[in-house]
C-alpha cells in the first residue's frame, strides 16, 4: 500500500476535507473515442486499445465495456489507495463470482450492491457499504467523513446543460466537495477531459441521481462491516 495521502487524514477542525485525488478510470479502453461511441454509432469493438481492458477478445469487450462503470469506479478507487489495481475484466470476473453481474434474455443486468460490496470486502480488503436509499445530506455527509462514493446517476450527467429522461442507470465516483458545496465526482463514460472529472453543483447533481449507492472506504484503517442488502441494482448501465 503507497504513503496515505492528505485526502485520507482527518481534517484539522472547522476544515473540510479535501476531494480524493483519484485518477481518472474510463469504462472504455480509449477515452478519446467515447464521444464516438456515445454520439455516433461507432462500434465499441473498433476500439482499438480493448485489449488493455482485460478482456479476452474483442467480442467480449464489446458485449461488457457498456456495463462496466462500477468497474470503473472500483478500480480508480483501488489505484487511488494502493497505486495498482487489476484490470477492468479482471475486476468484472472477480464480481461475477460473487454473483455480483447476472445475464438473461435482456443482456446484461447489475451492478447488484449486495454481492458488489462482499466482492470488494473479501477480495480487497476494501469495505464497501450498501445504500439503497441516500439523500443528497447522507452523500454530503459521507464524503465529510472520507468516503468515496459510487452514485447512481443518469448517463446524460456527462452533458449537465441538458435535463436528464430519468434519473439513475449509470454510476459515478463521486470523491469529495469544494468550499462552495459542488460535488466533485470522476465520471467512467465522459465523453471529454472536463466529463471525466466533473464539478457539478449539488442540487444540478440531484436532477441526475437516484439516491442510492455505495460508499466506499480507502483509508487502511476501518472498522465495521459492510451492510449489504443482496436485492439492490442498478439499471443495466449504458453508454
Amino acid at each position: 500500500m503507497h504513503p496515505l495521502p492528505l485526502c485520507c487524514t482527518d481534517p484539522a477542525p472547522g476544515t473540510l476535507r479535501p476531494p480524493h485525488d483519484v485518477p481518472a478510470v474510463t469504462q472504455y479502453a480509449s477515452p478519446d473515442l467515447i464521444h464516438a461511441f456515445a454520439y455516433e454509432g461507432r462500434d465499441t469493438g473498433d476500439d482499438p486499445a480493448w485489449s488493455t481492458s482485460g478482456a479476452a477478445t474483442v467480442e467480449e469487450y464489446r458485449h461488457w465495456a457498456g456495463h462496466l462503470c462500477g468497474m470503473a469506479c472500483l478500480r480508480m478507487a483501488l489505484l487511488h489507495r494502493d497505486g495498482y489495481a487489476p484490470t477492468l475484466f479482471a475486476l468484472a470476473d472477480g464480481v461475477r463470482k460473487y454473483e455480483g453481474y447476472t445475464e438473461g434474455p435482456e443482456g446484461i443486468k447489475g451492478l447488484i450492491y449486495g454481492p458488489f460490496a462482499r466482492y470488494t470486502h473479501h477480495a480487497h480488503d476494501l469495505p464497501a457499504f450498501v445504500h439503497p436509499k441516500l439523500g443528497m445530506d447522507d452523500l454530503t455527509g459521507l464524503l465529510d467523513d472520507g468516503y468515496l462514493v459510487m452514485a447512481s446517476v443518469h448517463k446524460t450527467i456527462r452533458t449537465p446543460e441538458q435535463d436528464p429522461p430519468r434519473r439513475g442507470g449509470h454510476l459515478v465516483l463521486v470523491r469529495g466537495r469544494t468550499e462552495s458545496g459542488d460535488l466533485v465526482f470522476n465520471n467512467p463514460s465522459g465523453h471529454t477531459p472536463e466529463a471525466r472529472e466533473a464539478t457539478l453543483p449539488a442540487g444540478r447533481f440531484a436532477d441526475y441521481f437516484a439516491g442510492r449507492g455505495v460508499s466506499l472506504d480507502p483509508r487502511p484503517t476501518t472498522t465495521g462491516s459492510p451492510t449489504v442488502p443482496a436485492d439492490v441494482r442498478t439499471a443495466p448501465a449504458a453508454s
